[in-house]
């Protein structure tokens, strides 16, 4: 039998939640209303709002339904790592979509970009309380650690919309980066996974030290791409004269995320070392 959680609704959370749903449909119909592109970039844009639009109203309706209870995974880090996920998520589109295709001139998309700023405040706000629970227990995706696991993927999911499988295809160089880029998001995005499902415990070895020695290994694999990437990219390939967001920039915003996440996994590694080796004694 269903048992209707109203109050659900009536929380700061959950006020916030109906708002997020909202807007992120109205961004979605006002750019959708514009037509299509075949951009990478609106793709991203696109299924950003549609992603975080319907997450958004699966948890809303779960929860209303008191269903969120039945359901085998752990539903902090489930919500938190959305949470984190979506104000990630809508940065990136409320940057990516006015500096790629809004204009002056163009009243809608402007429109656009604003509601999907107020998207990024609002998950940002999400964010923000569920960390804020004082005298609770937060699961491991509510962590500094468990939020740089989220990190590490989104910037790994920026780093795949801006490649070019007709450049990086010639190099073998660049194909070992888009190598490490691959396998260190699928490790973390399998971490984030065995959390939620509440699977990590079950795994029959020292997990923590593993994850350790996974970390040091990223950042030695994530330290070669970036030395790589920039000179395979850019040795003797300037920028083109007439490049209005070409392909060239886009090798630029690979490099940048590649650097980015490599800081991350150097604060996650320092992280991990500190919990395993360095635990204050009783």
């Amino acid at each position: 039998m269903v048992t209707l959680n109203t109050q659900s609704l009536t929380t700061p959370i959950g006020i916030i939640r109906l708002f997020e749903f909202a807007l992120t449909l109205i961004t979605f119909s006002l750019v959708a209303s514009e037509g299509h592109s075949g951009v990478s970039f609106w793709a991203w844009c696109m299924f950003t709002w549609c992603f975080c639009c319907f997450v958004t109203l699966l948890i809303i309706i779960l929860e209303f339904t008191s269903l969120n209870t039945k359901v085998p995974i752990s539903w902090d880090d489930f919500t938190t790592a959305f949470a984190m996920l979506s104000t990630l998520m809508q940065l990136a589109a409320s940057v990516i979509y006015p500096t790629f295709f809004a204009c002056s001139s163009c009243s809608i998309r402007i429109a656009a970009t604003v509601t999907s700023c107020v998207c990024l405040s609002l998950y940002a706000a999400e964010v923000g309380l569920a960390r804020a629970k004082p005298g609770e227990i937060s699961g491991f995706l509510s962590t500094v650690p468990g939020l740089l696991k989220v990190l590490e993927v989104f910037v790994a999911c920026i780093i795949f919309i801006s490649l070019n499988s007709g450049f990086y295809s010639r190099f073998p160089g660049l194909q070992w980066c888009v190598a490490v880029y691959s396998i260190c998001f699928i490790v973390a995005l399998l971490i984030i996974i065995l959390t939620i499902c509440r699977l990590l415990a079950r795994i029959p070895f020292p997990l923590d030290k593993c994850l350790t020695g996974y970390n040091v290994l990223a950042v030695l694999m994530y330290l070669t791409a970036v030395v790589i990437w920039p000179v395979y990219s850019f040795q003797n390939n300037p920028r083109p004269t007439f490049c209005n967001h070409c392909y060239w920039d886009s090798l630029v915003v690979v490099s940048c995320m590649t650097c980015i996440n490599l800081i991350v996994y150097i604060v996650d590694t320092v992280y991990s070392v500190r919990l395993v080796f360095f635990v204050p004694a009783a």
